[in-house]
C-alpha cells in the first residue's frame, strides 16, 4: 500500500493556507498545447468536429493530431484491439508528446481498465481477476515532474466527451479561460452520510485561505453543497450528488464522487462523471468498475489542491493526485490551468 508523508503535506498546505497575500507564490511550469497530442475518431462526427475545434482553439500542432478509426462507439474494447490502437497512436507521436486526450465518449473502459488508466500505465490484466484487489502503483503520483514521458516514460491522458458538440465546445471555452485573472473561488470537501465513500476525508485539507490565489478551502460534514457561486474545487463520496444546478463552477473548475462506477459514463447504476461536466465543471474523475474503496484509487484531495495551485494544468494535478489510476477514468479539458505561471 502506498503511503504519502501526510504530516509533511499538511503542514506545506498549512503553510500555503496562512501565507501572506504579498508572499512570492512558486509555480509550477504547466503543460504546454505543443506537448500534447490530441486523437479523433474519424468513425465518428462529434470527434471530428470537437476536435478540430480544440486544436484550433489551443493551438496543437497538426503534427500532433492522430486519426484511428473506432466504429459503433463501443463502451468497452477488447485488451487486443486497445493494443492495437495504442500502437496506432502511439507510431505517430513524436518523443517531445507529454500527454494524449482522446477526443471522443466511447470507448472507455479495456475490459475492468479505464481506456485512460491503460492507455498511460498499460492494461493490467491482474487488476480484472479481482478488481477490489491494491491497483498498480502510479510512477506519477505527487511528482515534480513537468515531463511525465521525459522523466517517467508515462504519457499522461484524459477523455474530451462529445455526446453534445455544443457542451464540448463549451468545455473546451471554459478550459481556455481559465487563467486570465484569478478570482475569488472556494475549494470545497464535503464528508457524507455515505460513510464507506469518506476513505479519503482522512486527507482532507485544513480550512483556511490561500491568500496568493484567492482561493479559501471549506471542509464540510454534509451530503450536498447547494447555492455555491465560486467552485473551483469539489470533491465528495456519493453515489448520487443533488443540487448540481445550483451551483456555478468557474473556470477550470475540477469537480468528482468517491463512488464505485462514476467512470462508466454511459451506465446508469449511478451517477455518471459526465455529470459533472454538464453541470459547468472543466474536468473530473470516475472509476469504470468496482474499485472498492481504498482512497488510492481515487483523487487525493491535499495532493490535488497542493498541485493545482502551484500551476499545473488539469490533467497534470488530477493524474498526480491518483496512486492508483489504473481502474479511473480522467475527463475533461486537459490544458485548464487557473494558477498557471505568468
Amino acid at each position: 500500500m502506498i503511503r504519502i508523508p501526510r504530516l509533511c503535506l499538511f503542514l506545506l498546505l498549512a503553510a500555503v493556507l496562512t501565507a501572506p497575500a504579498r508572499a512570492q507564490f512558486v509555480s509550477a511550469s504547466n503543460l504546454q498545447p505543443d506537448q500534447l497530442a490530441i486523437v479523433i475518431n474519424d468513425a465518428e462526427p462529434n470527434s471530428v468536429k470537437v476536435g478540430e475545434y480544440y486544436r484550433k482553439r489551443r493551438g496543437i500542432p497538426a503534427a500532433n493530431v492522430v486519426h484511428v478509426r473506432i466504429p459503433g462507439k463501443p463502451h468497452e474494447i477488447s485488451p487486443e484491439r486497445f493494443a492495437q490502437l495504442k500502437e496506432e497512436i502511439d507510431a505517430h507521436l513524436r518523443p517531445e508528446v507529454q500527454a494524449v486526450l482522446m477526443v471522443w465518449t466511447a470507448p472507455y473502459k479495456v475490459a475492468c481498465n479505464s481506456i485512460t488508466g491503460a492507455y498511460s500505465l498499460g492494461f493490467d490484466p491482474d487488476q480484472c481477476i479481482k478488481t477490489c484487489l491494491p491497483g498498480r502503483p502510479s510512477p506519477y503520483f505527487n511528482s515534480s515532474s513537468p515531463r511525465p514521458y521525459t522523466d517517467l516514460k508515462i504519457r499522461i491522458s484524459m477523455l474530451l466527451p462529445t455526446e453534445s458538440v455544443e457542451q464540448a465546445k463549451a468545455l473546451i471555452d471554459r478550459g481556455a479561460g481559465a487563467g486570465f485573472r484569478i478570482v475569488p473561488a472556494t475549494a470545497y470537501f464535503l464528508a457524507t452520510s455515505e460513510k464507506a465513500r469518506n476513505s479519503r476525508a482522512q486527507f482532507f485539507p485544513p480550512a483556511g485561505r490561500i491568500a496568493a490565489r484567492k482561493l479559501a478551502t471549506k471542509t464540510m460534514q454534509a451530503d450536498v453543497l447547494d447555492g455555491a457561486q465560486d467552485v473551483m474545487i469539489y470533491e465528495t463520496g456519493m453515489a448520487e450528488v443533488a443540487k448540481l444546478d445550483t451551483l456555478h463552477f468557474l473556470p477550470g473548475a475540477l469537480a468528482d464522487h468517491l463512488t464505485s462506477l462514476g467512470g462508466d459514463l454511459l451506465g446508469g447504476e449511478q451517477m455518471s462523471s459526465l455529470r459533472w461536466l454538464e453541470a459547468g465543471a472543466t474536468a473530473s474523475y470516475g472509476t469504470v468498475s468496482e474499485p472498492c474503496n481504498h482512497w488510492q484509487k481515487f483523487p487525493n484531495p491535499a495532493v490535488l489542491l497542493k498541485h493545482y495551485v502551484q500551476g499545473n494544468s488539469a490533467i497534470e494535478a488530477y493524474w498526480k493526485s491518483v496512486a492508483w489510476p489504473t481502474q479511473g477514468l480522467f475527463i475533461g479539458e486537459p490544458l485548464a490551468a487557473p494558477y498557471r505561471k505568468r
